[in-house]
């Protein structure tokens, strides 16, 4: 055998040890695995992240709102003060922020029960006495359409995100 032959095998010997080596595997999988599944992951995170974010931006705006009404009968009234107190609280949107205020009265034993839009109706159904009298709510509900930024199939192009606050009106 010469000393060609044998630097050859030598060489052979040393490069199918390597190739059937397993090491150094566990990490090109890793970064081929991360590749394929983690962006997508990654993104869609991200975009629930967003939605999350305005979710709660859009329902503080309708508690901004419910918070200006809140302040007297007078303020609860004024559709135009809510809207614009709920749409400054929501400046990330400025107006795109749709703001729908209601007032209304119910009876002080009943507040989840039957709603009345006038005055002189809940005080005819709830009598002035100390266990039931007429109370006045002010309601908020805003929302908002939001484009995602990114866009996934199978997902809808736009979400609807709404925020509802209800607050008594303090006499």
């Amino acid at each position: 055998m010469t000393m060609k032959s044998a630097k050859l095998r030598s060489r052979i010997t040393w490069m199918r040890k390597r190739l059937t080596d397993d090491a150094g595997n566990a990490a090109l999988e890793l970064a081929l695995v991360f590749g394929i599944f983690g962006t997508p992951l990654l993104l869609g995170t991200s975009e629930l992240a967003l939605l999350i974010y305005d979710s709660i931006e859009v329902s503080n705006c309708a508690h901004a709102g419910a918070m200006y009404g809140m302040i007297s009968s007078t303020f609860a009234a004024d559709s135009t003060g809510i809207q614009n107190a709920a749409q400054v609280e929501a400046a990330d949107f400025s107006t795109n922020v749709t703001v729908t205020p209601t007032s209304y009265y119910a009876c002080s034993n009943a507040v989840d029960g039957t709603q009345y839009s006038t005055q002189a109706a809940a005080s005819a159904v709830c009598p002035a006495n100390a266990g039931n009298h007429y109370l006045q709510f002010v309601k908020v509900v805003s929302s908002i359409n939001i484009n995602p930024v990114v866009m996934c199939p199978g997902l809808p192009k736009t979400f609807t995100v709404s925020g509802s606050s209800v607050m008594e009106v303090q006499e």
